[in-house]
């Protein structure tokens, strides 16, 4: 990461979101200032691992020092990877029972999406306790508004650079006992504050390193992807330099865990593809990964699913495909020359380097490389695509799909991503 990448990132976050996002190194001291401004009681939800005790330790520090008191007197244990249903409805009650002025959730996406949608659930439930209610877009504001009541303000402490949710009007929660994910699409549940101190990930994994990675540039990509005239712009810088900074980064963060430059260009990268998605939409790979939840992590299901969607939306994002294909053809990635090449041949080429980036980093590229994939997974998407609840998918594609036209375009781009053959796409003929 050169020193104009990071002061652009940096610029362009504080343009996102002001005064009330901290980010970068040493910031975790952050969380007590803002929580004092909040309220007087705050409630920390968070996981109790070993290597994020550093971390509590200074966040309790801090509220301390700024005069607020932690409810229940304990650390509530967060959500597991997913958010599933249960997690949601059993913070909802610690909140309901110990009332806090504030929540404070500490984790990666999964942690901060379920407090984001237990919050409505405390909040709301007395309209509706019906979670189902408020999975779409905008169910929550229209139920605050009929009601004149307001959410508790949150406290988003980032610890993996992954989903943006810190950053994010979106809360995907999991019903596990069918297999998928439904997404809450609000600028309601936008945290109130955030905090992100990129050195804490020095301790992610390898294996989540790269999910979370990967989860950004699905950001960027998706959104960049179905920018409209009128977004182009805006979206452009933002999503180009979240973008490139993974790719430009992330085998070598993979191969150096511990360097703390790379972190910092992993973190800028997924906190511009969180605010990527709040200029625009995610759209196909987003929506068939919420099919997979059963079978592999979200990040690693987006990475997968990209390129198949690169090419069947390839004739219609040529302007697109031209800048992303020279991000990953400056980092090795692509050989074949892009100037030569346009339409569907161009979107094959750029997909052959996503292809190749999971490969370098032992991701998969096909959906038969998955353990416990099953044909079910491909009929689970299909009946998903066309739930009125993730609608948004599919108008957020650049080449947008009705229910309708799910079975003759998007099942065919499942069956290529089943078995790693992209002449399997039918592109929609214009």
């Amino acid at each position: 990461m050169t020193e104009v990448q990071k002061r652009r990132a940096g610029d362009l976050l504080r343009q996102f979101r002001g005064d009330s996002y901290a980010f970068g190194l040493d910031v975790i001291g952050k969380v007590g200032e803002y929580a004092a401004e909040l309220g007087k009681t705050a409630m920390v939800i968070a996981s109790s691992s070993a290597w994020l005790e550093p971390t509590l330790d200074s966040i309790l520090d801090s509220l301390k020092q700024h005069d607020v008191k932690l409810v229940p007197g304990y650390i509530v244990p967060d959500a597991k990877p997913n958010a599933p249903r249960e997690d949601v409805f059993r913070l909802e009650t610690y909140i309901l029972h110990f009332e806090p002025e504030v929540l404070i959730v500490v984790g990666g996406g999964s942690s901060i999406d379920a407090v984001k949608a237990a919050n409505v659930l405390a909040t709301l439930g007395t309209h509706d306790p019906d979670i189902e209610t408020y999975f779409g877009t905008g169910e929550v504001t229209k139920a605050l508004k009929s009601t004149g009541k307001k959410l508790r303000p949150v406290i988003a402490v980032a610890t993996a650079a992954s989903s943006g949710a810190h950053l994010t009007k979106y809360s995907n929660i999991t019903d596990l006992t069918v297999g998928q994910k439904k997404l809450i699409v609000d600028d309601a549940v936008v945290p109130t504050r955030a905090v992100f101190d990129y050195g804490v990930t020095t301790t992610m994994p390898k294996s989540f390193t790269a999910d979370g990675a990967l989860d950004g540039v699905a950001h960027c990509l998706e959104v960049f992807y179905g920018a409209s005239s009128d977004t182009f712009d805006d979206i452009k810088e933002v999503a180009l330099l979240g973008l490139e900074l993974v790719v430009g980064n992330l085998e070598h963060v993979m191969a150096n865990p511990t360097d703390p430059a790379g972190r910092e260009a992993l973190g800028l990268a997924t906190d511009l593809g969180g605010y990527a998605i709040m200029i625009g939409g995610t759209n196909g790979a987003h929506l068939t990964s919420f099919s997979l939840v059963d079978v592999t992590s979200h990040g690693r299901a987006c990475a997968l699913m990209n390129p198949y969607y690169t090419v069947f939306f390839a004739p219609s994002i040529e302007k697109q495909l031209r800048l992303v294909g020279d991000i990953y053809k400056r980092a090795g990635l692509v050989t074949r020359d892009l100037d030569k090449l346009s339409g569907r041949e161009l979107g094959i080429a750029v997909a052959e380097g996503m292809v190749e980036l999971s490969r370098r980093i032992g991701f998969p590229t096909k959906l038969t490389d998955l353990e416990g994939f099953t044909d079910e997974h491909i009929e689970r998407a299909l009946t998903a695509a066309k739930n009125p609840q993730l609608d948004m998918k599919l108008k957020n594609m650049p080449v947008p799909l009705s229910a309708d036209l799910v079975d003759e375009y998007m099942a065919p781009i499942l069956q290529a991503a089943k078995v790693g053959d992209f002449g399997l796409i039918k592109n929609m003929e214009s």
